[in-house]
């Protein structure tokens, strides 16, 4: 095959990537009124095969957002509502003891709502510790093991995550390697008076707006590859990774701030994340390699959930995004 031809190729997979990404952002705008960078953010992480943890008071369309993107993506999609009482067989599933019709019995596997496409993980923070864990293993591996089987799940795997940031009572803080599970943390914010007026119009009638299918889990599952294809030049991946390792205290490039503020920084799954995401910005500019912008836009999202912050740093009630905004000022 001659270079033109592959040139062809390369650019009709970046112009079927794009025209889809924007078509499912088209469709999901229809319900979901403003909130662009969150519907952006999600899918960018949901084109990675990552996973989305979304932080925001109650009533901000959390729940409708992943609903509407099962509706356009031909996907299956369970919601499970966490709460003290969960436990993780009721996640995963459990092996019960069946009968057929003979009057013998057998073991039968019983799969929770882990198995599907879409997983919405309602107030992730209300369930305990060991339920929240068993979450670990789908989130990273895409299987979960079951009284010792070894059982994978179907692709594409989306675990999109909710909490409440000011009801903290009777919830428990998700732990540093559940967190660094999550591709992106976003922010829903609450909407202006112009978006809140048009989300009135939209959810009073008696019917919301009707959305199209655009794409079904094979065309998700290949649009991904086509992600991990753009290039990266050697100087645009040495600067995110000096972003990362601007956020670890005991490195001699930190700067002040984060030497003061943070006692962990950034996993190498925070490095991932940026050029991953950076990836999904070049292609939707129209772009064949990922330039420095890129890597600042998605650094928010991708860093602000892996910083854990030192005494003083919780003391003073340090926000991770002023560190990571400072460290997007110092590194050149």
């Amino acid at each position: 095959m001659s270079e033109q031809n592959v040139s062809e190729k390369v650019e009709q997979k970046h112009d079927e990537f794009r025209e889809t990404f924007l078509k499912i952002q088209e469709e999901v705008s229809k319900r979901i009124v403003g909130q662009k960078e969150i519907i952006e953010g999600v899918l960018i992480c949901l084109m990675t095969g990552g996973h989305a943890l979304l932080e925001g008071v109650p009533g901000l369309g959390k729940t409708l957002l992943i609903r509407t993107l099962e509706e356009v993506l031909d996907l299956e999609f369970n919601r499970i509502q966490f709460t003290p009482d969960l436990m993780p067989a009721d996640i995963v599933g459990t092996t019960i003891v069946a009968e057929d019709e003979t009057g013998q019995k057998f073991f039968e596997f019983q799969p929770g709502p882990i198995f599907a496409n879409l997983v919405l993980a309602d107030e992730i923070n209300r369930a305990t510790p060991k339920t929240q864990s068993a979450l670990l293993e789908a989130m990273q591996e895409k299987s979960v093991t079951v009284a010792g089987q070894h059982r994978s799940l179907d692709l594409p795997f989306f675990v999109m995550a909710t909490q409440n940031p000011l009801e903290m009572e009777g919830t428990y803080p998700l732990p540093e390697a559940q967190l660094d599970r999550f591709f992106f943390k976003l922010k829903v914010e609450f909407p202006s008076l112009d978006e809140l007026d048009l989300v009135m119009e939209r959810t009073t009638k008696r019917e919301m707006p009707a959305v199209e299918k655009v794409c079904d889990g094979q065309s998700i599952n290949e649009l991904e590859q086509i992600v991990r294809d753009i290039l990266v030049a050697e100087d645009v991946r040495r600067y995110a990774l000096r972003i990362v390792m601007g956020t670890h205290p005991e490195t001699e490039d930190a700067p002040e701030q984060t030497k003061k503020y943070v006692r962990y920084g950034s996993s190498p799954r925070g490095a991932q994340a940026l050029i991953l995401a950076s990836k999904v910005r070049a292609i939707l500019d129209g772009r064949y390699n990922v330039a420095r912008e890129d890597i600042q836009a998605v650094a928010l999202p991708s860093l602000r959930h892996r910083l854990i912050l030192s005494f003083e740093g919780e003391a003073e009630g340090i926000d991770p995004d002023g560190i990571i905004q400072h460290l997007l000022e110092v590194i050149d």
